[in-house]
Protein backbone atom coordinates (compact mmCIF):
# COMPACT_ATOMS: atom_id res chain seq x y z
CA UNK A 1 0.00 0.00 0.00
CA UNK A 2 2.83 2.45 0.86
CA UNK A 3 4.57 1.75 -2.47
CA UNK A 4 1.35 2.57 -4.32
CA UNK A 5 0.97 5.83 -2.41
CA UNK A 6 4.58 6.84 -3.08
CA UNK A 7 4.19 6.01 -6.78
CA UNK A 8 0.99 8.09 -6.97
CA UNK A 9 2.70 11.05 -5.28
CA UNK A 10 5.66 10.85 -7.65
CA UNK A 11 3.35 10.83 -10.66
CA UNK A 12 1.42 13.82 -9.26
CA UNK A 13 4.59 15.81 -8.60
CA UNK A 14 6.00 15.02 -12.02
CA UNK A 15 2.75 16.08 -13.70
CA UNK A 16 2.64 19.32 -11.70
CA UNK A 17 6.21 20.14 -12.68
CA UNK A 18 5.48 19.44 -16.33
CA UNK A 19 2.40 21.66 -16.26
CA UNK A 20 4.27 24.48 -14.56
CA UNK A 21 6.90 24.48 -17.30
CA UNK A 22 4.17 24.93 -19.92
CA UNK A 23 3.13 28.33 -18.55
CA UNK A 24 5.31 31.42 -18.26
CA UNK A 25 4.25 34.57 -16.44
CA UNK A 26 5.49 38.05 -17.18
CA UNK A 27 4.80 40.74 -14.58
CA UNK A 28 3.65 44.04 -16.06
CA UNK A 29 2.52 47.38 -14.69
CA UNK A 30 -1.02 46.93 -15.96
CA UNK A 31 -1.36 43.26 -14.97
CA UNK A 32 0.51 39.99 -15.20
CA UNK A 33 0.56 38.23 -18.56
CA UNK A 34 0.26 34.45 -18.33
CA UNK A 35 1.75 32.92 -21.45
CA UNK A 36 0.61 29.43 -22.45
CA UNK A 37 3.83 28.13 -23.97
CA UNK A 38 2.45 24.69 -24.73
CA UNK A 39 -0.54 26.17 -26.57
CA UNK A 40 1.65 28.45 -28.66
CA UNK A 41 4.16 25.66 -29.30
CA UNK A 42 1.40 23.48 -30.76
CA UNK A 43 0.64 26.17 -33.36
CA UNK A 44 4.05 27.71 -34.10
CA UNK A 45 7.62 26.67 -34.69
CA UNK A 46 10.13 27.67 -32.00
CA UNK A 47 11.84 30.14 -34.33
CA UNK A 48 8.61 32.15 -34.67
CA UNK A 49 9.25 33.60 -31.22
CA UNK A 50 12.79 32.58 -30.34
CA UNK A 51 14.11 33.82 -33.68
CA UNK A 52 17.73 32.81 -34.20
CA UNK A 53 18.80 33.04 -30.58
CA UNK A 54 20.11 29.50 -30.62
CA UNK A 55 18.84 27.10 -27.98
CA UNK A 56 15.30 28.06 -26.98
CA UNK A 57 15.15 29.61 -23.53
CA UNK A 58 12.87 31.95 -21.64
CA UNK A 59 12.68 35.19 -23.59
CA UNK A 60 13.48 38.33 -21.61
CA UNK A 61 10.82 40.79 -22.67
CA UNK A 62 10.11 44.38 -21.93
CA UNK A 63 6.91 46.14 -22.94
CA UNK A 64 8.10 47.15 -26.41
CA UNK A 65 9.59 43.75 -27.27
CA UNK A 66 6.53 41.89 -25.99
CA UNK A 67 4.08 44.05 -27.87
CA UNK A 68 6.12 43.82 -31.11
CA UNK A 69 6.43 40.05 -30.84
CA UNK A 70 2.91 39.22 -29.67
CA UNK A 71 0.87 41.79 -31.57
CA UNK A 72 2.24 40.62 -34.90
CA UNK A 73 0.22 37.39 -34.68
CA UNK A 74 -2.57 38.57 -32.41
CA UNK A 75 -3.48 41.47 -34.74
CA UNK A 76 -4.05 38.88 -37.48
CA UNK A 77 -6.76 37.23 -35.39
CA UNK A 78 -4.55 34.53 -33.87
CA UNK A 79 -5.25 35.61 -30.30
CA UNK A 80 -6.75 38.23 -28.02
CA UNK A 81 -6.25 41.87 -28.99
CA UNK A 82 -7.60 43.83 -26.03
CA UNK A 83 -5.14 44.78 -23.27
CA UNK A 84 -7.22 43.17 -20.51
CA UNK A 85 -7.40 39.88 -22.40
CA UNK A 86 -3.70 39.27 -21.76
CA UNK A 87 -2.96 41.54 -18.80
CA UNK A 88 -4.72 40.35 -15.63
CA UNK A 89 -4.59 42.35 -12.44
CA UNK A 90 -4.50 40.28 -9.26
Amino acid sequence: MNKLLVAALLVALTAATALAADVVTYPAKNGTVTFDHKGHQAKLECKACHLSEGTPAKIALDKDKAHALCKECHAKGAGPTKCGDCHKKS
